[in-house]
């Protein structure tokens, strides 16, 4: 049967996509339906109709999923952030767990593993460190924050999101009654004109440390302004906000890109510290850091178990950052090697190795699937020298990707095989693309062996997951 743009279908749910939408099919027309979920009966209007399927809009709840719950969050279909919020926790996990499963299986092509059930989170509201805020005006010429709306760049009114901190609203208010007290314009994309950008907020999990950092299209804040903007965000210590930084970060590119290069401290220190499990790590505006340090905690600890070391292995951790699971591990490694592409990321890690004692640590900057052969080459000539040391570490016992969302290069695949470790530990935010990367290693020799997702994103599709991998031989 064809189906028409503008027409209107009635449907059962059974199945969810990988970006939280419900799909259906009516005599065998595929519908993916935004804000529905599995078990849910519907009335939904065609938006866009392809040949075999197309993409509704939800109109009427005929009858409810029983895994449906009502969202906590008033915009919540307006700001797609959350994009599985009508689902109980209990249904988000299974989906992620399914999630996971699917890719693996499918993608990979992986039978024989060990999948285990996700790791949960015990409160899945309020979970956020970090927090960015668009600030506009709205139609009455008033000063707003909140989210963009799902692919635009309309501004959802949101100053108190459920995920992230409760203290984010005071500090956004602030924010806008100094701009208003100063005569100060929010950014306008169109025109390039007005000064706020953005708000990024930072709070330390275990510190309770508050940075705000207000970004600007403009090399500097005025002198007076500034002053008034950190009196009136250091007196929110009244109210336990504990405003340890304020930073004024430049960007006026035009450009998607929230933050800019340069970034002035107005108040206090140009970081938070914060900490994962006993490990501190100091964290600027342009720091990476995970959001869900607690969930954090519980995948770095599965993966710490995962590379079953005993204090004798040489590690090396791809993709290291600014050392967090570097140094994470390196507290039960004889040595950690950890390679980044980006020089800010390793001259943090170097930082944060120092000021938590660890000296068994080394980071290099680069390609791994550079750096990486390069060491080794240096490493065989000291050990032809008779360099016990570096014999030990031409073939670590343990390696540790943590890629992006695309996944690992080839060439790195390629890379790691020919270092010959024991075991590789692959953390993924990206199942889709871990999947892939999993079906070239077992062709390079390895065997997957456990699967364990971890959920960090409460109430969104995402999922962290680690994975051990042991060489076949």
């Amino acid at each position: 049967m064809t189906f028409n743009k503008d027409d209107f279908v009635t449907l059962t749910i059974d199945d969810c996509g990988t970006s939280g939408e419900g799909i259906g099919k009516v005599d065998g027309y595929t519908l993916f339906v935004k804000d529905a979920i599995i078990g849910d009966v519907i009335k939904a209007k065609i938006i866009k109709a392809k040949k075999n399927y197309g993409y509704g809009r939800l109109i009427e709840i005929i009858k409810p999923s029983k895994d449906r719950v009502k969202p906590e969050c008033p915009v919540s279909r307006q700001c797609g952030g959350c994009q599985i919020l009508e689902m109980s926790y209990e249904a988000q996990l299974k989906y992620k767990y399914n999630l996971v499963k699917g890719n693996v299986e499918r993608i990979g092509g992986i039978s024989d593993y060990e999948l285990l059930p996700v790791l949960g989170m015990e409160k899945p509201y309020r979970y956020r460190n970090k927090a960015q805020y668009p600030v506009g005006m709205d139609k009455n010429g008033n000063i707003i924050t909140g989210f963009y709306a799902g692919r635009t760049h309309s501004i959802i009114e949101c100053n108190d999101c459920l995920i992230g901190s409760e203290k984010n609203s005071a500090i956004l208010e602030t924010i806008k009654n100094w701009m208003k007290k100063c005569n100060i314009e929010p950014y306008n994309e169109k025109t390039g004109s007005g000064l706020v950008r953005h708000i990024l907020v930072r709070v330390g999990y275990h510190t309770d440390e508050c940075m705000v950092c207000v970004v600007v299209n403009s090399d500097d804040i005025d002198k007076k302004a500034g002053e008034i903007l950190v009196d009136m965000l250091v007196k929110l210590r009244s109210r336990n906000i504990n405003i340890q930084s304020v930073v004024a970060n430049t960007n006026k590119e035009n450009t998607n890109v929230i933050l800019g290069k340069k970034c002035k401290t107005l108040y206090g220190r140009g970081y938070i510290e914060d900490y994962i499990g006993n490990i501190k790590y100091q964290i600027s505006p342009l720091s990476f850091f995970q959001v869900n340090p607690a969930q954090t905690e519980v995948l770095y600890g599965k993966a710490l178990e995962f590379a079953g070391l005993t204090g004798s292995e040489t590690v090396w951790d791809m993709y290291c950052g600014i050392g967090t699971i570097s140094l994470f591990l390196a507290r039960k490694a004889r040595k950690v090697y950890g390679v980044e592409i980006v020089p800010q990321a390793i001259e943090d890690a170097r930082n944060n190795a120092k000021i938590n004692g660890i000296e068994n640590a080394e980071f290099f900057v680069g390609k791994a699937e550079e750096v990486v052969p390069a060491f080794y080459d240096e490493m065989k000539m000291k050990a032809a020298a008779g360099d016990e040391d570096a014999e030990r570490s031409i073939h670590p016992d343990v390696v540790v990707v943590d890629p992006p969302r695309k996944g690992c290069d080839q060439i790195l695949l390629s890379t790691i095989a020919d270092m010959q470790p024991l075991r590789i530990v692959y953390v993924s935010c990206d199942s889709a693309t871990l999947a892939r990367d999993l079906a070239i290693l077992e062709e390079e020799g390895y065997k997957t062996v456990k699967v364990q997702p971890v959920d960090q994103f409460a109430h969104t599709v995402h999922v962290e997951t680690v994975c051990l991998l042991s060489r076949k031989d």
